[in-house]
C-alpha cells in the first residue's frame, strides 16, 4: 500500500509552517503518512497528488478572500472542506448565530453599500465604554482596533478607521469590548472531530485607543497564550456554538462528519454565561504544545480523517 500524502497548508510567509504546526510532520510520520508544508497558492503545486490537504497557517486570505474560496474549493480533499471555509471566513456568520439565540459578542455591523459618511458613523458607534473596530473578513488582531467612546479624539480614530475599510469595500464590525477580557482574558478550547481536546488562556491584544497594522510582511500579531482548564460550562457552551453551526452552515446536514479541528473562542461575563467571541474554523492556532498528548491527538485525528474518506453527508459548495 502506498504511503498517503498530507498536505499542511500555509502561506508564503510561513513556507515551513508556524513553529507550532512543524511537529506535526514527525508526529504524522511515525503514523505512517508523509506530511509536507505546502504554500496553497504555490502555481506549481498539484493539489491531486495529496491524499488530504489540512489547512493550518494561511493567515494572508484575508486580502485575497475571493482567489482563496475559488482555491479551496478546487482542492480534492480540504480538510476543513469548503463550505464550511466559504462560512466562517466571513465574520457575518456571527450574526446568523445570534439571530438564533445564541450568545455572541455584541455587534453592529457597517455595510459599504451604505455609503456611510464621517458623521453617520460617528452616530453608529457605542454611547459609553471601550469598542473595537475590524473588518469581518480578518485574521488574528490584524486591522483590529480599541476605542473609547467617551474621548473625542480616540472617536476620531475610530472613525477615520471604519471610513478606511469601508471606502475599501470591506464590510466593519463595531463589537463591544468586554472588560472581563482585560480582567480574565479569553479561553480558546479546540475540539477535533467533535471532542473537546484541551484549552488555553488568551490574554487580552489590544490596548485602549491601540489599531494593529501590518508591518512589512506581518500578517499577524503574536497571541500570548497559555495552558488552561476550561470548565464544565465552557465545555458545554462551545460544543453548543458548534451545534449551532453544524445546523447552519450551507451544504452541512446533522449526518455531516464532525469537523477535523474546531477553536471555540470564549469569554465569560461576570454575571452570565460564557459569550462566543468567535468560532476558529479556517486556520486557526491549536497551541498542542501547551496541552500534554494534544499533538498526538490531532495527527490521530488527521490520520482518522484520511482513512474515513470524503464525508459525503458534507458538499462542498462553490
Amino acid at each position: 500500500m502506498p504511503t498517503p500524502r498530507i498536505a499542511l497548508v500555509t502561506c508564503s510567509e510561513l513556507p515551513e509552517l508556524d513553529p507550532e504546526d512543524q511537529p506535526l510532520i514527525g508526529a504524522l510520520a511515525d503514523r505512517g503518512a508523509e506530511a509536507s508544508a505546502v504554500v496553497w497558492d504555490d502555481p506549481d503545486v498539484d493539489w491531486s497528488d495529496y491524499d488530504l490537504a489540512v489547512i493550518r497557517s494561511t493567515w494572508d486570505y484575508t486580502t485575497r478572500h475571493r482567489e482563496f474560496l475559488e482555491w479551496a474549493a478546487s482542492v480534492p480533499r480540504l480538510v476543513n472542506p469548503p463550505n464550511v471555509i466559504r462560512w466562517a471566513s466571513d465574520k457575518h456568520y456571527l450574526q446568523g448565530l445570534a439571530d438564533h439565540g445564541l450568545a455572541v459578542v455584541e455587534t453592529t455591523w457597517l455595510e459599504p453599500s451604505r455609503n456611510f459618511d464621517k458623521r453617520a458613523l460617528h452616530n453608529r458607534f457605542p454611547a459609553r465604554e471601550d469598542f473595537v473596530i475590524k473588518p469581518a473578513i480578518s485574521a488574528g488582531s490584524l486591522e483590529t482596533g480599541r476605542y473609547t467612546a467617551t474621548d473625542a479624539d480616540s472617536r476620531r480614530f475610530a472613525i477615520e478607521h471604519a471610513h478606511r475599510l469601508l471606502s475599501e469595500g470591506r464590510s466593519v464590525m463595531v463589537q463591544r469590548y468586554l472588560p472581563e477580557v482585560d480582567a480574565a482574558g479569553e479561553a480558546a478550547l479546540i475540539f477535533l472531530h467533535g471532542t473537546f481536546s484541551h484549552a488555553v488562556h488568551k490574554d487580552a491584544m489590544l490596548a485602549p485607543g491601540e489599531e494593529v497594522v501590518g508591518e512589512g510582511d506581518t500578517l499577524y500579531k503574536p497571541e500570548s497564550m497559555s495552558p488552561y482548564r476550561a470548565s464544565a460550562v465552557e465545555i458545554e457552551a462551545a460544543q453548543n456554538a458548534l451545534a449551532f453551526a453544524r445546523a447552519r452552515i450551507p451544504g452541512r446536514s446533522p449526518a455531516s462528519r464532525p469537523l477535523l479541528y474546531a477553536r471555540v473562542d470564549l469569554v465569560t461575563p461576570r454575571s452570565g454565561d460564557p459569550v462566543l467571541m468567535e468560532l476558529e474554523l479556517v486556520e486557526p492556532s491549536l497551541f498542542c504544545s501547551l496541552a500534554p498528548g494534544a499533538l498526538d491527538r490531532f495527527a490521530d485525528a488527521i490520520m482518522a480523517e484520511l482513512r474515513m474518506g470524503p464525508d459525503t453527508h458534507n458538499i462542498a459548495l462553490a
